[in-house]
């Protein structure tokens, strides 16, 4: 589909947070981190501070095990309040994609984990691990020219990925994780340098090809079932890998999705945390927040914007 290196995982890919391969360099993260008080520390929900602010993660590694521990179970459990999920999800991100920068430390904090945890925290980091093994170079110094905007509701989005899986085979998980490491959930409402578009960042040549694109390529639910018939038309039914070659050439973009999805195959939940992570974007001044509401008609200097919005910088 396209043959450019700029956006998430992601987005996603996050990211999510975090996608590194695809708009921007998002998904590559900093190993900032923050001295902390260890088991005392607490996170903060969204609902109980006036703003949102960029999530700290303990500089010991036992309390940021106990702390990813309460969070991935806080994201799995139905009475967890809907307002404390974003910050919950972020705090989760963020975790993650510090650790990915640092083995050694994050090797000590997966064997403090509770062993239900160690293998989800294995793959979170192994995908995040792919992207950056995508774009080794040094962050930009401008941010994009960007709109980041709220998702449609995570089981709005959940109806069309299960519309799609219907309608083609493609599973719901492995378009889900396309849909987070490309735009992170459809919050980048932008056009890449290779012009791809929308929240499953199609080149409209693609869209247009016959039994691909119908619709509105900025629409998710449209974009969402063009991908899953795209992936089809590549040989993803018969091997899954072949076709997100097709979207992307690469073997680390493949293995990342499939990363991501394997969490949701194994335990449905996941989706909520992975729904609820931010962007980021790597920059050459470290790995920073691009909260809903960046609004950016150019590219601007990072410098620049962070006089007016130091809290999209790491803190510490």
């Amino acid at each position: 589909m396209r043959h450019h290196f700029a956006l998430v995982g992601f987005i996603l890919l996050g990211a999510v947070g975090l996608s590194a391969a695809r708009i921007h360099q998002s998904t590559i993260s900093t190993t900032t981190t923050t001295p902390e008080h260890s088991k005392n520390f607490v996170l903060m929900a969204a609902a109980n501070t006036a703003e949102r602010r960029y999530p700290r993660v303990p500089a010991d590694n036992a309390a940021t095990a106990e702390l990813l521990a309460k969070v991935e179970t806080a994201l799995r459990d139905p009475f967890t309040a809907p307002e404390q999920l974003p910050d919950l999800g972020h705090q989760q991100q963020v975790i993650y994609r510090v650790l990915s920068k640092q083995p050694m430390r994050s090797d000590a904090v997966v064997a403090a984990l509770p062993q239900r945890w160690r293998s989800v925290a294995k793959r979170h980091l192994a995908a995040r691990r792919e992207f950056l093994n995508m774009a080794r170079k040094r962050g930009p110094s401008t941010l994009p020219a960007w709109r980041i905007i709220q998702p449609e509701p995570a089981e709005q989005l959940l109806s069309y990925y299960r519309k799609a899986e219907t309608a083609t085979g493609i599973s719901w998980e492995v378009l889900a994780a396309v849909n987070l490491v490309e735009t992170g959930m459809g919050r980048i409402d932008g056009v890449s340098i290779a012009n791809a578009q929308g929240p499953m960042q199609f080149l409209p040549t693609t869209w247009a090809q016959a039994g691909v694109g119908a619709g509105d390529i900025r629409d998710p639910h449209d974009a969402i079932q063009a991908a899953a018939r795209y992936l089809v038309r590549r040989g993803g039914l018969q091997d899954i890998l072949k076709g997100l070659w097709g979207y992307n050439n690469s073997d680390y973009y493949g293995r990342a999705v499939m990363l991501y999805a394997s969490l949701m195959k194994e335990d449905p939940r996941a989706y909520t945390g992975l729904y609820n992570w931010e962007i980021h974007y790597n920059s050459a001044d470290g790995d920073l927040w691009l909260p809903v509401g960046y609004e950016q008609q150019q590219p601007i200097a990072v410098r620049d914007y962070l006089k007016s919005h130091p809290r999209s910088r790491p803190p510490g």
